[in-house]
């Protein structure tokens, strides 16, 4: 008998025994990534309409304040859809149950904790920069 490791979806006992709920969980990953797909494109057809709409704007100041507001907003959705998709992967992974889909889970997990760290820090900047330049109205 192999190791848990080897428990791929060739075999072990949720793939033979619950067939119908690894099918069931892995539907349910696919929806969840649907949702995060639907969750960057509606953020970025959002931060399209807004950018457009602050770059109609005639003053400087009110077009940049416009601009960051987008910025941030479109950040909130990529945080979202990154969280979703690392769902996604955690569940695929569970079900696979191999070493190799085990390290690519903690690769991608580390590279989105990352850029969703980085992200959450520029958003943190443009927000003091937005609270600090709303006084000069």
């Amino acid at each position: 008998m192999g190791s848990i490791w080897e428990f791929g979806s060739e075999g072990g006992v949720l793939h033979h025994h619950l067939g119908w709920l690894v099918s069931a969980l892995e539907w349910v990953a696919a929806i969840i990534d649907l949702f995060a797909i639907a969750l960057l494109l509606v953020g970025a057809v959002r931060f399209i309409i807004g950018v457009s709409w602050a770059e109609i704007r005639r003053e400087d100041a009110a077009r940049v304040r416009g601009v960051n507001r987008e910025r941030i907003e479109l950040g909130r959705y990529i945080l979202a859809g990154l969280e979703l998709f690392i769902v996604s992967d955690i569940i695929h992974t569970a079900l696979s149950l191999e070493l190799a889909d085990l390290v690519f889970l903690g690769l991608l997990v580390i590279i989105r904790s990352l850029i969703s760290f980085f992200l959450d820090r520029e958003l943190e900047q443009v927000k003091h920069e937005l609270s600090r330049n709303s006084g000069d109205d």
